[in-house]
């Protein structure tokens, strides 16, 4: 028994926080992000999902967020936004807003 597919709304609506790289494959900044967002997922394991959203295969989740520049990286946690930023981040600043932006649930 496969489970379905999610939203978008219910990825990002869980405990743990969802980091979004909103990205176009055309994009030379976004391939830049990709190492980093994998270098980012090992250091924090489990503590935080991180989905890849394509802006020109999904332009209305892309709209509703304001999504003007790619690649643009949107950090939720409960459905809330709690960090966003345009451009290409370094993989130790990132873990570090990451850290600095989640509430852990003890």
């Amino acid at each position: 028994m496969s489970a379905q597919p999610k939203t978008f709304s219910e990825l990002i609506a869980g405990e743990t926080p969802v980091l979004v790289d909103f990205f176009a494959t055309w994009c030379g900044p976004c391939q830049m992000m990709q190492p980093i967002l994998e270098d980012t997922s090992r250091q924090l394991g489990d503590k935080i999902k991180i989905i890849k959203v394509d802006v020109d295969k999904n332009p209305m989740a892309a709209s509703k967020f304001q999504v003007r520049g790619v690649p643009t990286l949107i950090l939720f946690q409960n459905g809330q936004i709690v960090w966003r930023q345009s451009g290409v981040v370094p993989a130790h600043q990132l873990v570090k807003v990451i850290t600095d932006n989640i509430t852990e649930n003890v």
